[in-house]
């Protein structure tokens, strides 16, 4: 296997769960391959370590910029203006990471729906892509990308879950699936639904700390673990990986303008 350049497409390399040893796990993705990380944004409370390691890493980490839906709140006005000032600034590579999450919490159902909205809107008067979150609200998420997908709007649907006729829907939409460690699990399913995908539609993601693929399940993700993912989706696919790497780096580097 010659050089790979793959790209983690989502992964929180900020988060404070790095925090001994982040240098180190950079080192270790790009000897993976993985030479850019994006990084998509939580909220006001994150905002600044992630810009901080982006102009510590500026080949590297690329920023979203964005109000994660469990971070919606009372005041997530406030948390708008915050990262409508920092677009103002400066130039990020979509909005993200934003969307529905019915998973946790029913109490801020709303006020998600206006704040969904608002940054989808952000995204086109930017021109830049989406990364959406969709914890049990693939179908409300697809719904508030048809209402604004009048053929300007693009992204991707991190951490992809759903069925076989949802992806379809999406792709119908023009958005990527964002595909990570889920791939390997067991009896996610996931595996049957790409299968009867073209890989031209999928992305590659850690979402780093989170969701770590086999042999690593339940231990810390990390970026470098991008071609166990890759991988497994070349044995699904019946492709060589180096096939599964160009294709997908080709998607992300398009969705993204890198």
């Amino acid at each position: 296997m010659g050089f790979m350049n793959w790209i983690d497409s989502h992964a929180h390399i900020y988060s404070s769960e790095f925090d001994n040893d982040r240098i180190e796990a950079i080192n270790r993705s790009k000897e993976a391959g993985v030479n850019r990380i994006l990084m998509p944004a939580i909220d006001s409370s994150t905002h600044e370590s992630m810009l901080r390691l982006e102009s510590e890493f500026p080949q590297t980490c690329l920023s979203m910029m964005g109000l994660h839906p469990c971070s919606v709140r009372e005041n997530y006005k406030e948390e708008l203006k915050k990262a409508e000032e920092y677009f103002s600034k400066q130039k990020f590579i979509a909005v993200g990471e934003i969307g529905l999450d019915f998973y946790w919490d029913l109490s801020f159902n709303d006020q998600q729906y206006a704040a969904f909205h608002h940054q989808v809107e952000l995204a086109l008067q930017y021109d830049i892509p989406v990364s959406i979150h969709s914890r049990n609200a693939t179908d409300e998420c697809i719904k508030v990308v048809q209402e604004h997908q009048q053929g300007r709007l693009k992204g991707v649907f991190h951490c992809f879950s759903g069925s076989l006729q949802q992806a379809e829907q999406l792709i119908g939409l023009g958005f990527y699936l964002g595909i990570g460690g889920v791939l390997t699990f067991k009896n996610a399913g996931l595996d049957k639904v790409v299968k009867e995908i073209d890989p031209a539609h999928l992305i590659l993601e850690t979402d780093a700390p989170y969701l770590a693929p086999v042999p690593f399940r339940g231990k810390r993700n990390e970026c470098s673990y991008i071609p166990y993912i890759a991988q497994k989706l070349a044995d699904i696919k019946e492709m060589p990986v180096d096939t599964i790497e160009q294709i997908t780096t080709a998607s992300a580097e398009k969705l993204f303008g890198l």
